[in-house]
């Protein structure tokens, strides 16, 4: 069994993580689901008394609110917490500088987030999403400066095209930069194809993964049914939870499928679907933590038993079925055994470790 402090390098970088990072997406209440600060410091102290050490945000995350009660929270222990935030998301939406990867965004982000976050450094700065404007040169570049002023330790990205994220930690290796060290992305039963080449890139160039939606946007913990495929969205500002998996094409006939299965492997083992689904995100060898997003202490405990998992054979056989992806081409062509004779003729060779 895996222990909340049984922690992982980063990618190639000495910084140490939980197994399990806690995601504060939902501290705060400005979007209308979220948990409240009394509710929220709860979540954040029994991670913590755990033995958890990562904990991520981002700039736009409840209006600002989750990086707010973050730096109230990590007072008196802000030395022992890897703090993670991001940037890229529009600070001002009639400002056509407050958003996006550009230098000037950036910057901007990064000042807003130390005053709301009370530190004078962040241990990781991610690049939320790929603006698909800005040139990767300007956005290694800017990043780079602000590992050598101090006010950043370490580099992430999220949400970004494969090969993106390698020409700009290339970039990084040849010129002598901070590279990036760790890599967000959807991953979990649900959301499979950052297998084609977003996962093997990051095992490659020295990035750590952190999943993002391991639970499906919560349909992998078997609270939804077929009757909330064709419910109509809340009539209140921001939604629901449900209405937001449904944005992010996860409830759907597909997920609620896979979902089924979640359901009685959990069943067979005696614990809940949600433990079944993050359990199964550690199974992959590149993932250095899976985010875990909690409105209550209950959540956060259920989601920590997730490191108890011990899986069958058999039990990740029926996941991998039910939750299979076509990797596409040319990952798919390349082992067909027409042409593996063609390139490998009758040899045999040991892939390396």
């Amino acid at each position: 069994m895996t222990k909340l402090n049984d922690y992982r390098l980063l990618g190639k970088s000495g910084l140490r993580v939980s197994p399990l990072s806690l995601g504060a997406m939902t501290f705060g209440d400005a979007w209308g689901w979220g948990s409240d600060k009394k509710t929220a410091r709860r979540i954040f102290d029994a991670y913590v008394d755990a033995g958890g050490n990562a904990v991520d945000t981002a700039n736009i995350y409840t209006d600002g609110q989750s990086e707010e009660y973050l730096g109230e929270f990590v007072r008196g222990r802000r030395e022992s917490i890897v703090l993670a935030t991001k940037y890229t998301g529009t600070r001002n939406p009639s400002d056509p500088n407050a958003g996006g990867n550009n230098r000037k965004s950036l910057v901007a982000s990064v000042e807003s987030s130390l005053r709301r976050l009370g530190t004078d450094y962040l241990d990781l700065l991610y690049v939320h999403a790929w603006d698909g404007l800005t040139s990767g040169d300007e956005v290694i570049a800017a990043l780079g400066d602000l590992v050598r002023s101090g006010k950043v330790l370490y580099l992430g990205i999220s949400d970004t095209p494969a090969w993106q994220v390698a020409r700009m930690q290339t970039i990084a290796e040849l010129r002598g930069w901070a590279p990036l060290v760790a890599l967000q992305v959807e991953y979990s039963l649900i959301e499979r194809t950052t297998e084609r080449d977003l996962i093997p890139m990051a095992a490659e160039l020295g990035l750590g993964v952190v999943p993002w939606a391991p639970l499906g946007g919560g349909v992998l913990t078997g609270k939804y049914t077929a009757a909330d495929l064709a419910a109509p969205p809340a009539d209140r500002p921001g939604g629901t939870r449900r209405d937001h998996a449904t944005a992010n094409r996860t409830l759907t006939a597909r997920g609620l499928s896979i979902a089924d299965t979640v359901v009685a492997v959990a069943n067979d083992l005696g614990i809940r679907p949600a433990q079944v689904a993050l359990a199964w995100t550690l199974q992959n060898p590149a993932v250095a933590s899976s985010l875990i997003g909690a409105r209550t202490p209950e959540q956060l405990h259920e989601n920590l038993s997730a490191l108890d998992v011990e899986f069958e054979v058999e039990h990740l056989r029926r996941l991998d079925d039910a939750s299979a992806i076509d990797l596409g081409f040319p990952h798919e062509f390349l082992t067909r055994p027409m042409v593996r004779g063609v390139v490998h003729g009758n040899t045999r060779t040991r892939p390396r470790v």
